[in-house]
């Protein structure tokens, strides 16, 4: 009886805390409509690297990819938050989710009239990277006044289980969907299941602000700013964030790996995009803990270190499953420091400036993994896939050192909730 008592005990310490999606029906509408319209999205993710590397064989214009998105995103992040801001995000994100499914329509027409230019997929690409550079940070900045403070450490972590959820399922069914399909009938699924968000945003309560007054755009976004720059430990986690994502992920080589190191073909290809959000989605389910400890900064700080080594060791793996786990353990590490860095910004965010803080949130942790795929492109063109990881693996950790001696306060962060 008292072992039963103490493994219930354990499994409510760890278990993430959900009673933010019973407690409250716009929540888990939101919630639910997202889950099955970013499966979707994801298996766009995966079809447009597949379907560059199947017209080029070449892991430069993989990775030329990061910065057609990167460009778009980081300008229309800036812009974003000031828009989610200062508009009614419900109206907000049902503009950008029609705008997202006709991106994807796009990238289904080119597919269904044949081989498409590059140029014409990196334009639609850099165009939806614009686009969900709005709509992803008015996401985020509806959730705390559907769920309230108490709730806000558990909705988030809940948040980063959905979007890690379809890491893993969008990956998964992207790789059986073109192996057996084709590359049309992925988008086209990606097309359909935006009809989903769509509902679960129109059925939200109004989101819009209650203050008549209007700041200039331009001021709103310096505002912004200049808030995040007065808050260094905000600043430090985005340092090492960036550390991590630019150098420590190596997913431009993923299509070069799955055809020529671990022979798996467009399945294999979905499972290593795959396997970091199944670790991501394991470890954001055992986060209660985390999200509940009042030192998240050291958290964050030994999760990096955690994804670092288990890079450095993906790129030295001959086995496809080896590697699957290897990236596994990373995704877990990257959902704790997910939950932290997103758990302590959400705290020290005002309502007024939330979007704006969420969306240069966004623009690191989506502009970052462009970047990197950049980078991996390149040393992996000069050098193999393998000397891109390890590389890439060993200056996150230098990165991440010099990140802490810069922003101390990552590491002395101590929550009062």
């Amino acid at each position: 009886m008292r072992s039963r008592l103490w493994t219930s005990r354990a499994f409510r310490t760890l278990a993430v805390d959900a009673r933010s999606l019973r407690e409250s029906r716009p929540f888990r509408r939101l919630w639910v409509g997202q889950l099955i319209s970013l499966v979707g999205r994801q298996i766009t993710l995966v079809a447009v690297p597949f379907q560059v590397y199947s017209l080029t064989r070449s892991a430069l214009d993989v990775g030329l990819l990061g910065i057609v998105q990167a460009v778009p995103l980081v300008c229309g992040s800036l812009g974003g938050g000031a828009i989610a801001d200062r508009f009614d995000r419900r109206r907000v994100l049902v503009v950008t989710q029609l705008c997202l499914a006709a991106c994807s329509g796009l990238l289904a027409l080119g597919a269904f009239i044949g081989h498409p230019p590059l140029l014409e997929i990196y334009a639609v690409v850099a165009l939806a990277a614009l686009v969900g550079a709005v709509d992803a940070p008015t996401r985020t900045a509806i959730i705390p006044n559907l769920v309230g403070v108490d709730r806000l450490p558990g909705a988030l972590s809940l948040n980063i289980v959905l979007f890690q959820t379809t890491l893993v399922a969008g990956p998964a069914i992207g790789g059986l969907v073109i192996a057996h399909l084709g590359l049309p009938a992925a988008y086209s699924v990606d097309v359909v299941t935006f009809s989903a968000a769509l509902t679960a945003v129109a059925l939200l309560p109004p989101q819009g602000r209650s203050s008549s007054e209007r700041e200039r755009p331009v001021a709103a976004i310096l505002r912004g700013l200049s808030f995040a720059r007065r808050q260094p430990v905000i600043l430090g986690g985005f340092a090492m964030d960036l550390a991590a994502m630019i150098f420590g992920l190596p997913r431009a080589v993923f299509p070069m790996l799955a055809a020529t190191t671990f022979h798996a073909g467009p399945q294999g290809l979905g499972l290593l995009y795959a396997a970091p959000g199944l670790g991501a989605v394991i470890a954001a389910l055992t986060s209660g803990s985390v999200a509940r400890s009042k030192r998240l900064g050291r958290i964050i700080v030994v999760a990096i270190i955690a994804w670092g080594l288990a890079i450095i060791a993906f790129g030295f793996a001959s086995s496809l499953w080896v590697a699957l786990l290897l990236l596994a353990i990373a995704g877990g590490a990257d959902s704790f420091s997910a939950v932290c860095r997103t758990t302590i910004m959400q705290r020290i965010a005002p309502d007024e400036l939330r979007g704006r803080l969420t969306a240069l949130y966004f623009m690191v942790v989506a502009g970052g993994p462009n970047l990197g795929d950049v980078e991996t492109g390149i040393v992996a063109n000069a050098f193999g896939a393998e000397v891109a990881i390890v590389t890439g693996g060993a200056l996150c950790l230098v990165g991440l050192g010099a990140a802490t001696v810069a922003f101390p306060s990552v590491w002395r962060y101590r929550s009062d909730v």
